[in-house]
């Protein structure tokens, strides 16, 4: 038997997965490791322990009889995106943590380039805001921090990347140091149009482009396996992309409309714009969905995320104690049949899209004697789910047109509450597919395509499965009125910082 091993690295942990050649998933497992907060608003992760989650999740597969080590046709990489980390290229060890997407820490530089009007240009190019929530920031913070990283750049003894680039580093003995399109089109380093890195940009943000991976497409030979413990050397890493974009893929959102949105830390919908890269007046990024081999233009989208969703549920569970579990909250919130007036906006690293406000703070309000744990589990469900209206609303100013029905997946999409909520607050049919880890499944795809299990797209679409709808049952009166005090308590939140 022949299988796709996919690595899907996240922002609390790992999972490494088994897909069949028929596209089945055979089974994942899932290792978490330490979130490291060293102040309020900052993120790290430390490199060494994404890495040994990879390898514990490689060896949990195998020893679980999902598939032999020789049974491995290719392997699948998709990953937390804009985390940003320098290493040493001789021995792959990295200079300190990596810094994670949700990190605020360069919030004040990125504001000042904002006042010297420089974000049209940045706009521009790459398609993306002025936002500590990229990679390039990053990039500058780590080599200015580290004792002798710019000397060091400078003598080529180390480099840069985001979390893809390691692992591709890694799991080929270091041979190879790229990163796919989808990735680099999150640095606000890559020019949008040419998909190389911009001269300009990387003046701005101050990074040489030497310490920076090369740009390839999602799928194909990428590079080779050499000297990973449990894997055989010279298995083909065949498809790389990052997380949300392979959502996309694994949802079979090859046609130019085409939208999803996926459930997990954070929520991040994308859409499918075909070769056309759509500038948003509305708040929304411009961004590289993939490109295959056989591509010139690469397929774009349009994308919004809230930086704070799953997250807002383990927040209750390890903050605040009130679940046990992260599944228990559906059962909690189901014990009221609405939040009773409690509002909680979970800005808890700033606001994403549509609003872009990295000082903006979580605010819980309207509470009341009355108030108890299951209207605050509520509240955090619906929060979820409003903050998704907020994208979409602002995706159909940018189209001019109102969208259809939305598939959804991610960790969150097996809630049921949840599910009807989003239909119920969206106005539109939810669609969930069989398989809800999309983000392994868009992996295994780009990889069976880069080493011919599957023939093109069209074959991939047969692959796809539908599993539940929910329609929408809320009054268009009712959707207005929870709608506005939503963004009543949206507005208290980016006062209260």
């Amino acid at each position: 038997m022949k299988a796709i091993l996919a690595i899907d690295q996240g922002t609390t942990g790992t999972t490494v997965a088994v897909m069949n050649t028929r596209g089945t998933l055979l089974g994942s497992v899932n290792y978490e490791f330490p979130q490291i907060y060293p102040r309020p608003g900052w993120v790290e992760h430390d490199p060494e322990a994404i890495w040994a989650s990879a390898l514990k999740g490689i060896r949990a597969v195998f020893r679980r009889g999902l598939c032999k080590p020789a049974d491995v046709a290719c392997i699948g990489i998709t990953n937390q995106r804009e985390t940003a980390l320098l290493w040493e290229r001789r021995s792959g060890k990295p200079l300190g943590n990596a810094i994670v997407w949700q990190c605020r820490r360069t919030a004040s530089f990125c504001e000042g380039l904002r006042k010297k009007g420089l974000e049209p240009m940045v706009r521009d190019r790459t398609g993306l805001v002025l936002d500590p929530y990229f990679s390039a920031s990053k990039f500058r913070w780590l080599l200015n921090e580290f004792e002798g990283a710019r000397g060091r750049a400078r003598r080529g003894d180390i480099a840069a990347g985001t979390i893809d680039s390691y692992l591709l580093y890694r799991l080929t003995g270091g041979a190879v140091h790229a990163t796919d399109v989808s990735n680099a089109s999150r640095t606000s380093l890559m020019n949008l149009s040419t998909l190389d890195w911009d001269p300009e940009l990387l003046k701005l943000f101050n990074v040489p482009r030497s310490l920076l991976p090369e740009i390839i497409p999602s799928s194909g030979d990428l590079g080779r396996t050499h000297g990973v413990p449990g894997l055989p050397d010279g298995v083909p890493i065949a498809g790389i992309a990052g997380d949300q974009q392979s959502a996309l893929f694994g949802q079979a959102g090859f046609d130019r409309g085409a939208a999803k949105c996926t459930f997990g830390t954070g929520s991040f919908i994308l859409m499918n714009t075909g070769q056309d890269r759509m500038h948003s007046d509305a708040g929304l990024l411009s961004t590289v969905a993939w490109q295959l081999p056989e591509q010139k233009t690469p397929v774009y989208a349009l994308e919004g995320g809230a930086f704070i969703c799953g997250a807002a549920v383990q927040w209750l569970r390890d903050e605040l104690g009130i679940i046990k579990r992260a599944p228990d909250i559906e059962k909690l919130a189901s014990q009221v049949p609405d939040a009773g007036g409690v509002e909680f906006v979970p800005a808890l690293t700033g606001l994403g899209a549509p609003h872009w406000d990295p000082d903006a703070r979580g605010v819980i309000s309207g509470l009341t004697r009355g108030a108890g744990v299951a209207h605050l589990a509520r509240a955090t469900l619906e929060a979820m789910a409003l903050q998704n209206v907020d994208i979409l609303r602002a995706m159909e100013r940018d189209l001019g047109r109102r969208m259809g029905d939305l598939k959804v997946d991610g960790g969150a999409a097996a809630n049921n509450l949840l599910m009807q909520l989003q239909a119920d607050y969206l106005g539109r049919e939810i669609i969930r597919p069989k398989v809800i880890e999309t983000t392994v499944a868009g992996a295994c795809f780009l990889a069976g395509l880069g080493v011919g299990i599957w023939k093109d797209t069209e074959a991939l679409a047969k692959v796809w499965r539908a599993d539940q709808r929910f329609p929408s049952r809320m009054g268009t009166g009712p959707r207005r009125r929870r709608l506005e005090s939503w963004q009543q308590a949206v507005s208290r939140a980016k006062t209260a910082s």
